[in-house]
């Protein structure tokens, strides 16, 4: 047993730790061998098998590397893109208002009613979107494709296709094809879900042959309580807040604005005495596409062309989350925009100021009174205005003093005062502002000073939003002061729509100098500061107000901090002298100007009142009051005079920049490190430096003599500069060497590199170098040297609208405002290339008046269609050619070449047929194509000569004639002639020469072409004119046809242009002459005797017709019927001995064949016995000659 297991200790495995086969195993255990191994160990398996097959595969994935490239373009999209405009489109009744409102409840947590104009959210921290509807109104449809950015195409998946689906997809093709995206709904209509993925699968693949291979699809499953379930369209909003965008060529190239607010700046006066007058207008929206300059010219589709009065860019009303800043809108309300659906909070306009109720507070009763609609009623019900109290009021300074009107007192300095002027366009006085103290601005500049939504300039904004609330809150206060009943709180109220505050354009709004205390002054002052901290919110958010939460917390402040207010009329007058007294004491405890400390200047100024006293303005109004309501808290020793330099040197030590103690001084901390550690050796070269004290290392690193006598901080300030410049070269350096390295990298590394990548860097690049170009500048020099960019949210001021615009403004209709290139807002002559629609079911007529999509614009012309012959000539065509492409000139706005445009026969309601009748593109911009037409002149020969003749009728005098000399002519038979000169009787004939001799029968005819003017009719659609609910039925110029229909005339046509039955009329040629002398010679075959017919036989020479008595009739009848049977009899044996023969010849080829068959095998076995003999004898004759030999 022991042996055994020696042995078996001797036969144990010894796994091996080394070699090939161990490392092997490693690799195993690691995580496999990796190709490379196994193309080492079996390059046999990876060799190229086929080349033909490897060459195929190498292009084809080429192939589709390649289609992944577009054409790199130089990446022009703002840092703070303009919010993606999302159309939603599709026939009635399939749901687009309802995805709508789903898609803003997914967003921004929020119901919206009425779908009324663009509905801006935001769906993420760098992505607004901009929803908007689209209607089944073609002007709708075609404005709407210009200007989207996506398009959501809804499709009825229980009925299938629509017309208007595919009218949409066309109109998106001319115009530059955004992206798509199919949403099928009322899916749950299919019970069997067979038929529900059969129809999904055909939906799929037409929708894919309209828009691409792959286009994405999106199925809303059913509808749950009238909304669609929330978990599709979730993901349907994540498709969109991630989908990338390719820029189109048109909106790329023209500034375009998707208006989302409208406001009429008319003057009421104008209004009252002349209500069709044109109106000026203000349009407000986020400017897409390129730079727009101010005073350009756009064009409004629907409505025409007009110069833009003013521009200004305004705070983004709907910001993004991350330009927000604390003071703004919570997020609720921040996260939707839809002025035109009366959703965006308040908005400021030049003169007004407008609060805008939810819809859910709108139904409220009325006649429920809370303190808000308290507050503003009473302010409704005033009948005297603020100003006149004031100046009704007066006050005595001291007991028995006379009396003070405000008259005598000076205003303070930014005090508004009035002053009367005569308005020669109004004819009548007007009350003009002035402003004491300072000058006046400039009077009536367009958009120089609006509060939020117009102006520009951030610090006038800021500053007249400050003006705006503190107007605001002073009035507020004078009205609480005016208020019989007590306040109740306001935090339950619901917000009220608040009436407009007219402010003037550069007014700062007025501190009360007559106010129930000098607290009250103060109040207004920290009032101001604090609106312009909420001015600065107010930029970035919804013109810096606060939510309906937080503005009835600030309503709840002011009432409690301002309950002293609530009794009725001025109590300034009671004690004076007390509050002078109070004031006084204040003043010696306020706190330090803390601005002036840090900048030197004070920013309050002390002012002079009446030319007696100075006003004071202490910081801290009742804080400081032991019965305050705040009176626990501490307030600090404010004895310290912090002017003098003492004070100043006490503290200097508790900044960084100070100086401190011995031993916490970094410089001394150093300057001991150094002795301590003066002395090194460097271990690598054996250098030893030495550093015998510190501040001689630091003189020499410096540069300077170690031996230098100046002053510890004259030593100190170089020392820093010093090392300011060492930072400089040393980054330098950096630099230097980061160039270097990338000239390296690109000169060795660059041979992976292709041409696409070298262009896609060099418009990256360029793309930086536009960025960086205007970075760090503020807006308004910006806007001066390159316009307002892509992004800003303008305000666009246009006079001269029709009133028409105004008055029949409906918000469910887009408004665009397109910019102009300036050519293009000239008209003149335009080649196109043109091709019939394919599902448009009839032909077009050329002169018939058509209507066009164009650029911007939508307009009604007049057509000419032409084809290009092989000689360059352009005939002009009668109709379009079926399915081929064919030249059209029409009188039309200039547009750049190359632009697509679509023609429709009418917009006027929804036909039944497919609406768009042709499509093509621009091709030249001039009149350089003569369309001519082909006229053919007649005339008939009246005199022949040998090869000469006289024809007439052809022209009317004889200088038409002179022009024609030299003119080919023709006769119907094919004689080809020359007009040679003119007759001088009849008028208008000639002398022609042909190549024969004419007949009196021919007629002549001379081929001419006549060159053709086009029509100048250029008239736009202006269907945004139209009134509310007639907007789809623009109906311009008719057809002939139209008016023909319309006005019931039959057209009687050219009795000549109609087609007649052809009537041939036998030719009767003359008889054939033979000379005698030809007839000699002729065989006498052919001589003419024998040719000439037979005439008739002689009537004695004709046989007389026999008549037959009765018997012989009945004789003869008799014979007749026996020969019928008798021939009936012989038809019929006859029959019977041909089917006896046929089968006496199927016996016979039977026995016929059976005889060869038998024959057959007789010979075959003749054959055989006569073969077995040969072989036998031949056997016996090769034995026998072997024997013999």
């Amino acid at each position: 047993t022991d042996k055994t297991q020696r042995l078996k200790e001797q036969k144990r495995h010894q796994q091996k730790q080394s070699g090939p086969q161990a490392e092997r195993k490693k690799l195993k255990k690691q995580g496999g061998s990796r190709e490379e191994d196994a193309r080492k160990r079996n390059p046999k398996a990876f060799a190229v098998q086929s080349a033909v097959r490897m060459a195929k595969t190498f292009h084809r994935s080429q192939d589709i590397k390649m289609k992944k490239h577009h054409i790199p373009l130089v990446d022009r999209t703002p840092l703070e893109p303009p919010p993606i405009v999302i159309v939603v489109v599709g026939p009635p009744k399939v749901g687009k208002s309802t995805l709508i409102r789903c898609l803003i409840k997914n967003f921004a947590r929020q119901k919206l009613g009425d779908i009324c104009g663009p509905v801006t959210i935001i769906s993420g921290k760098k992505r607004r979107l901009t929803f908007m509807e689209c209607s089944n109104d073609i002007n709708t449809m075609i404005d709407l494709a210009k200007v989207a950015d996506l398009v959501l195409m809804l499709i009825d998946a229980s009925f299938g296709f629509e017309m208007e689906t595919f009218e949409f997809l066309n109109i998106c093709q001319v115009h530059g094809f955004p992206r798509i995206m199919g949403v099928l709904t009322h899916l749950d209509s299919f019970k069997d879900n067979k038929a529900l993925r059969k129809t999904k699968k055909n939906l799929k693949h037409r929708f894919w042959t309209e828009v691409y291979q792959g286009a994405k699809l999106f199925y809303l499953s059913g509808m749950v309580y009238g909304e669609y379930q929330a978990q599709e369209v979730k993901n349907l909003g994540r498709f969109i807040s991630v989908m990338k965008f390719r820029p189109l060529v048109w909106q790329t190239s023209h500034p375009y604005v998707l208006v989302d607010r409208m406001e009429d700046l008319t003057d009421p006066d104008r209004l009252r005495t002349d209500p069709k007058c044109d109106r000026t207008v203000s349009l407000y929206g986020y400017l897409r596409g390129t730079y727009l300059k101010n005073k350009g010219q756009v064009h409004i589709p629907g409505v025409g062309d007009f110069q833009v009065g003013d521009v200004n860019f305004l705070p983004d009303p709907c910001a993004l989350p991350a330009a927000q800043k604390k003071r703004a809108l919570n997020e609720k309300e921040r996260m939707l925009y839809a002025p035109m659906a009366g959703v965006g909070g308040v908005v400021y306009d030049k003169d007004a100021v407008y609060i805008d109720l939810p819809a859910s507070h709108v139904d409220q009763q009325q006649d429920e009174v809370r303190p808000n609609t308290e507050l503003v009623q009473s302010l409704i019900d005033t009948h005297a205005t603020l100003d006149e109290k004031m100046a009704a009021s007066k006050v005595s300074l001291f007991s028995g003093s006379a009396t003070l009107e405000p008259a005598e007192v000076e205003e303070e300095e930014g005090g508004l005062g009035e002053k009367c002027v005569w308005d020669p366009t109004t004819q009548r006085k007007r009350r003009k502002v002035v402003f004491t103290g300072e000058e006046e601005e400039e009077e009536e500049e367009d958009g120089s000073g609006s509060s939020d939504d117009e102006d520009g300039d951030s610090e006038d904004s800021d500053q007249e939003q400050d003006d705006d609330e503190e107007n605001l809150s002073t009035y507020l206060k004078e009205a609480r002061a005016g208020c019989d009943e007590t306040e109740k709180t306001v935090a339950d109220a619901p917000p009220v729509k608040r009436p407009k505050l007219d402010v003037g354009k550069g007014e700062s709004a007025e501190v009360p100098v007559f106010a129930d205390s000098e607290d009250d002054l103060e109040m207004s002052e920290e009032e101001e500061e604090e609106s312009g901290e909420e001015g600065e919110a107010g930029r970035a958010g919804d013109s810096g107000h606060c939510s309906e939460e937080e503005e009835s917390e600030d309503c709840k402040e002011e009432s409690e901090e301002f309950s002293c207010l609530s009794t009725v009329g001025l109590r300034w007058k009671e004690g004076l002298r007390q509050k002078a007294s109070d004031a006084f004491l204040r003043q010696q405890q306020a706190v330090p100007n803390l601005r002036k400390l840090v900048y030197g200047s004070g920013s309050d100024e002390e002012q002079e009142l009446g030319g007696l006293f100075r006003v004071s303005r202490p910081q801290t109004s009742k804080k400081y009051q032991a019965n305050a309501v705040d009176s626990s808290r501490f307030h600090p020793d404010t004895s310290h005079q912090w002017d003098q330099e003492e004070m100043l040197n006490s503290i200097r030590d508790c900044f960084v920049t100070g100086k401190w103690d011995e031993s916490q001084d970094a410089a001394t901390l150093l300057k001991e490190d150094e002795e301590l550690y003066g002395d090194f050796e460097d271990l690598e070269t054996g250098e030893v430096h030495k550093n015998p004290t510190g501040k001689q290392n630091r003189a020499e690193q410096n540069g300077e003599n170690p031996d230098s006598d100046d002053d510890d901080d004259d030593e100190h300030e170089e020392t820093v500069v010093k090392v300011d410049d060492d930072e400089l070269q040393k980054n330098k350096r950096l630099e230097k060497k980061q160039r270097l390295k990338e000239r390296f990298n690109s000169e060795y590394d660059g041979g992976d590199a292709t041409y696409f990548d070298d262009l896609k860097e060099e418009l990256q690049k360029q793309a930086e170098l536009n960025r960086a170009e205007f970075d760090g500048v503020d807006d308004e020099t910006r806007v001066q040297y390159e316009g307002f960019r892509p992004g800003m949210y303008v305000r666009l001021e246009i006079p001269s609208l029709p009133c028409e615009f105004v008055t029949n403004f409906d918000p469910h209709y887009p408004i665009i405002l397109g910019g102009l290139s300036s050519a293009e807002g000239n008209v003149g002559y335009l080649q196109m290339r043109l091709k019939k629609h394919r599902w448009y079911n009839r032909i077009l007529k050329t002169r018939d008046p058509l209507i066009l999509s164009l650029g911007w614009r939508r307009f009604q012309t007049i057509p000419l269609y032409h084809i290009e012959d092989h000689n360059g000539r352009h005939r002009l065509l009668k109709y379009t050619p079926q399915h081929m492409h064919c030249g059209a000139s029409i009188w039309g706005p200039v547009t750049p070449q190359g632009t697509g445009f679509l023609a429709v026969q009418t917009v006027a309601g929804a036909k039944a047929n497919f609406r768009i009748a042709a499509t093509g593109v621009i091709l030249d911009l001039d009149k350089s194509v003569t369309v001519v037409k082909k006229l053919k002149l007649i005339g008939y020969p009246y005199k022949i000569f040998k090869n000469t003749s006289f024809i007439k009728g052809m022209f009317n005098t004889v200088l038409e004639v002179a022009k024609f000399e030299g003119a080919s002519v023709r006769t119907v038979s094919g004689v080809r002639g020359m007009i040679k000169k003119a007759l001088s009787t009849p008028e208008g004939a000639f002398r022609a020469s042909f190549e024969d001799r004419l007949l009196m029968s021919d007629v002549v005819f001379l081929r001419s072409w006549f060159p053709v003017s086009v029509p100048q009719l250029y008239n736009p659609v202006t269907s945004l004119l139209l009134p509310v609910g007639q907007k789809d039925s623009w109906a311009g110029m008719r057809t002939l046809g139209q008016l023909k229909h319309d006005l019931g005339i039959r057209y009687m046509p050219n009795v000549d242009s109609l087609y007649k039955p052809v009537v041939r009329t036998k030719r009767q040629f003359n008889r054939l002459h033979i000379p005698k002398e030809l007839q000699k010679a002729l065989p006498f075959k052919s001589k003419p005797k024998l040719q000439q017919p037979k005439g008739k036989t002689p009537r004695d020479l004709q046989r007389p017709s026999v008549i037959r008595e009765p018997h012989e009739k009945k004789v003869a009848a008799l014979l007749h019927a026996l020969s019928t049977v008798h021939n009936f009899k012989r038809k019929k044996a006859h029959q019977v001995q041909h089917a006896k023969h046929k089968q006496f010849l199927q016996q016979k080829g039977k026995q016929e064949e059976a005889k060869l068959k038998r024959q057959k095998e007789s010979r075959k076995k003749l054959y055989r016995v006569m073969g077995q003999e040969d072989k036998r004898k031949q056997r016996s004759s090769l034995k026998g000659a072997s024997k013999d030999d």
